[in-house]
């Protein structure tokens, strides 16, 4: 028999989720881009409390990425364009994958490419390895010449992306969707292509220019606009695309509090992402976990057992 809602303990309220075969202990990830490869925040925070970390993106060769100043402050957010330097996914197998296997969390690889066979060979090499459960397929970055939003603005080019990809992996493929006016058709399409799950949305392309000199205030003309200025903006794709297509979503944009979590897993999300708040504060992900932890109480004044209820 069950205890009545008042007396019942505040860790009964169940946060483990499923993003289709993969098992998360709380619905938290800390996104691509904007944790490094996990291990580098390891001292900073507990690693082992998050649900996920979705690694730094990977690309066949090393990439140096775009040139400085890669990062500027906008009202409610920051705009970046760091053109997904990286490590290469052989280096990444070998120097930071180890490492990663010692944490009791989900790791998830980010891929990428300038070309659609690149794509596929990044997942080939990871396919290899082991302590990955699941690849996020990036065809939505705003700020590289090639091997970003071209992908992803368009079904075709997404679908022969996530075909490819479907073909090599044995593991889930997520597929990170770029926040176009055509978001609800290429979702359909990367699902029917094999996307077991859907991360909504990478970052808006945005621009900020000196009012003085002209110039842009990065060291690209244009970049990826993030942070809490583009939550209400997300969270209306998260809902849209929920009504779309039947795979779990995980939403990402603006995420800096446990309410900010809930918002999104309101309007439809499995999971969330947690991104730029981490370049403020390294321990947001983390702190976020807690936040929903500390809810439970609350929670359970509904009557919710699991926060998949929610």
């Amino acid at each position: 028999m069950s205890l009545p809602a008042s007396v019942r303990r505040p860790t009964d309220v169940d946060l483990s989720v499923r993003i289709g075969s993969v098992s998360l202990k709380n619905p938290v990830l800390a996104a691509s881009g904007t944790f490094a490869y996990g291990v580098e925040f390891a001292h900073l925070v507990d690693l082992n409390s998050l649900g996920g970390i979705v690694v730094k993106g990977l690309s066949i060769t090393p990439m140096e990425g775009a040139p400085a100043p890669r990062m500027c402050e906008t009202a409610g957010g920051i705009m970046n364009a760091v053109g997904l330097q990286n490590i290469g996914v052989k280096a990444f197998v070998s120097e930071k994958l180890p490492q990663l296997r010692k944490y009791d969390t989900v790791i998830v690889a980010n891929v990428f490419g300038q070309e659609v066979a690149d794509y596929a060979e990044v997942v080939r090499v990871l396919e290899d390895a082991e302590g990955v459960a699941a690849y996020e397929l990036n065809i939505s970055c705003p700020n590289t010449d090639r091997g970003g939003a071209e992908f992803g603005a368009d079904p075709k080019p997404a679908t022969e992306v996530v075909s490819a990809a479907r073909k090599v992996a044995k593991r889930p493929l997520w597929v990170k969707l770029s926040p176009n006016s055509r978001i609800g058709e290429i979702a359909k399409a990367v699902v029917e292509a094999g996307a077991d799950a859907l991360t909504v949305a990478n970052t808006y392309p945005a621009m900020s220019l000196d009012p003085l000199s002209g110039r842009s205030r990065l060291g690209r003309l244009s970049g990826g606009l993030s942070g809490p200025a583009i939550r209400p903006l997300s969270l209306r794709l998260v809902y849209d695309v929920h009504r779309t297509v039947s795979v779990p979503i995980i939403g990402v944009g603006g995420v800096e509090s446990c309410l900010d979590a809930i918002e999104y897993l309101a309007a439809g999300a499995t999971a969330i992402q947690v991104g730029t708040a981490h370049f403020s504060n390294p321990r947001a992900s983390e702190e976020v976990v807690q936040g929903l932890r500390n809810m439970n109480i609350d929670l359970k004044s509904l009557y919710i057992n699991s926060i998949r209820e929610i």
